[in-house]
């Protein structure tokens, strides 16, 4: 069958050179390090964009390199940047728990999904 994440991707197929970024929706992303005991919630309108910057260490003074965390484990689509600031925040204002019930439920094993993102 057709996964949620499947579903959010297939959502936003569309060539990243003629979209008009205005237009583009929005992500809502969970990164964590390898003993996956820090997570990170951001929002990007380039999901595969972001992660790649967080990977590589583009933000020198972040949160996201202060703590190692590199490991994609949880994002979601939304059609709007403003419905996922919005998301973002909700997730941010939860607990813990909440965040694990939530990568749980796309990814239990905490693998790290960069490799399975399609172009932005």
């Amino acid at each position: 069958g057709v996964r949620q994440s499947d579903f959010f991707l297939l959502l936003n197929l569309r060539n990243p050179l003629t979209s008009n970024p205005m237009k583009r929706g929005g992500y809502v992303y969970i990164l964590t390090n390898t003993t996956n005991n820090v997570l990170y919630t951001g929002v990007t309108s380039e999901l595969r964009n972001r992660v790649y910057k967080h990977k590589n260490k583009f933000f020198k003074k972040s949160f996201s390199v202060r703590y190692n965390l590199y490991k994609l484990v949880y994002y979601e689509f939304h059609l709007t940047i403003d419905e996922a600031i919005y998301r973002e925040k909700q997730i941010k204002g939860g607990s813990r728990a909440k965040k694990l019930e939530l990568i749980n439920s796309m990814n239990p094993e905490f693998k790290d999904l960069f490799d399975t993102l399609g172009v932005d």
